[in-house]
């Protein structure tokens, strides 16, 4: 796989997340994927992300930084939207925070199978 073929496989699996096309999520997820070295398969990172729309109505995943290295893809997303209610911990009840999140992904073949995400809280921290 190259760098330019990861990239776009990579934008196309955001598309599917900013679109909520779940449907077709295990086109870009495997079977079984690990989420911060935890096992949760497709199902549970399906239901994962389900939950955040749920809980951010407004939801958006843009990319800023994105860097391929194959079969790893780093990217550093930001977000800007309103999480109803609790937050990562935090009482947010519908107020616009903006955030990042770096996240690094492993690729077993074209499909997603290890992601590691850290989520910068202490920006929503000095926001509230």
């Amino acid at each position: 796989m190259t760098k330019t073929s990861l990239s776009t496989i990579y934008r196309g699996y955001i598309d599917c997340l900013n679109r909520q096309g779940w449907a077709e999520l295990g086109q870009f997820v495997r079977d079984e994927v690990y989420y911060n070295d935890q096992l949760i398969g497709l199902s549970g990172y399906r239901d994962m992300l389900e939950r955040d729309f749920r809980e951010i109505p407004d939801l958006r995943f843009d990319i800023h930084l994105l860097t391929c290295e194959p079969p790893h893809v780093a990217c550093r997303l930001r977000f800007d939207c309103t999480p109803q209610g609790r937050f990562l911990g935090l009482d947010i009840n519908g107020r616009k925070v903006s955030f990042t999140e770096n996240v690094f992904y492993r690729f077993g073949g074209q499909r997603i199978e290890a992601v590691w995400s850290v989520i910068d809280k202490a920006a929503i921290e000095a926001q509230i």
